[in-house]
């Protein structure tokens, strides 16, 4: 029929099973999703391979990276999110959120231009159909600088925030409560004396003592009520989580601690983990292995955080080393986090929903994406 396009020779893989099968998309939608190959001659013969759900992430600074490539060295923006979108769509991802910092904590970091000028892009680029992934943005707040609300209020009414994250990297909490290796590490990667490094702390500290309360209670007075996702950021304790849950927010992503974790469960948060910590073996801030979250059934979702091929290995990996099974671990990286910021229309392999579609390989175990469909039409 016209207007269709049929896979079939596919290990398709639903929210509850796994079987040999055809998918039909008709238009930007799947028609039909069958047991058996079709007898078509126009069919696509998928030889075999997995037939996924298109990938959701909702956390990944890796547009950020393409704009500053190296420390201090910046790159267009518009080639920049093209750059991006090319490699998130080969990765399987059809709709990704853009997590941008909100919020510069020194000149020198440039994070507020471009998030100014990602916005941008974003804006001018996706209305003409010229991005081959959905992309929506993530707003990474950071709670302890100054300028932080004059910056989220050019964007915070913005139909494509879907996301809204509250971060504190100040040194001596979260991700960076060891101050001493902080410190180290400053003086180390940006040229700082060890006496510079400690001002610098200082400073940051003072500054977070003025303005974080006030920057949190602005956030999510501004956010109540309305259809974004909010969530905590860099958990340690389960203080910090208990005090989160109660001003209303449901997500902690990327907990540094199994404490925080745990704490996130008993109060029926969803749990946010990095793909790049379990394909590595553990966090390369000396943080929790999000391994031996998922040894505990605590993590709910993954996102790619830095490295947009690490959502599709992150769940091949809960399914070759953690035998969970598959249906299972592909909707940490589909159906859970549409769910997760109400995207209710994609993330499973269903009548009805979004063509947005996978042809995955095993190549030695190893996951090989071969085509991408986005709302039906190939992406990749």
């Amino acid at each position: 029929m016209s207007g269709e396009t049929v896979l079939t020779n596919a290990r398709v893989v639903t929210d509850t099973e796994v079987f040999d099968g055809t998918v039909v998309m008709r238009g930007v939608r799947i028609r039909t999703v069958e047991r058996g190959r079709s007898g078509l001659a126009a069919a696509q013969d998928l030889d075999g391979d997995l037939l996924i759900p298109g990938l959701v992430d909702v956390h990944t600074d890796n547009l950020e990276k393409h704009m500053m490539p190296r420390p201090g060295v910046r790159w267009s923006a518009r080639a920049a999110l093209l750059a991006h979108d090319a490699q998130v769509a080969s990765a399987g991802v059809t709709t990704v959120l853009d997590a941008l910092c909100v919020g510069e904590v020194e000149h020198a970091d440039q994070r507020d231009q471009m998030f100014r000028d990602g916005v941008a892009e974003l804006r001018a680029l996706a209305p003409r159909g010229l991005l081959r992934a959905e992309h929506l943005l993530h707003l990474r707040c950071e709670l302890s600088v100054a300028t932080m609300q004059a910056s989220f209020e050019t964007v915070a009414d913005d139909p494509l925030v879907r996301m809204v994250s509250l971060m504190d990297h100040t040194p001596g909490v979260g991700q960076f409560a060891d101050v001493e290796r902080y410190v180290k590490r400053n003086a180390r990667t940006l040229g700082m004396s060890e006496a510079e490094a400690r001002a610098y702390v200082a400073r940051r500290r003072e500054t977070r003592d003025r303005v974080r309360d006030a920057n949190r209670d602005a956030i999510l007075a501004h956010l109540a009520g309305r259809p974004v996702a909010v969530a905590s950021h860099d958990d340690r304790t389960a203080d910090e989580v208990g005090s989160w849950h109660a001003a209303g927010v449901r997500i902690s992503e990327f907990p540094v601690s199994l404490v925080a974790a745990e704490a996130a469960k008993r109060h029926g948060m969803a749990v946010v983990a990095g793909g790049p910590n379990i394909v590595r073996g553990g966090s390369h801030s000396g943080n929790v292995a999000a391994s031996d979250l998922v040894a505990r059934g605590l993590v709910d979702v993954f996102a790619s955080d830095y490295i947009p091929s690490s959502m599709l290995a992150s769940a091949m990996l809960l399914h070759d080393r953690y035998s969970i099974a598959l249906p299972r671990a592909i909707a940490t990286i589909s159906a859970e986090p549409a769910r997760m910021v109400g995207l209710s229309d994609r993330g499973r392999v269903a009548p009805g929903l979004r063509a947005d579609l996978v042809q995955v390989h095993l190549a030695d175990g190893h996951p090989l994406v071969r085509q991408v469909w986005r709302e039906g039409r190939r992406i990749a």
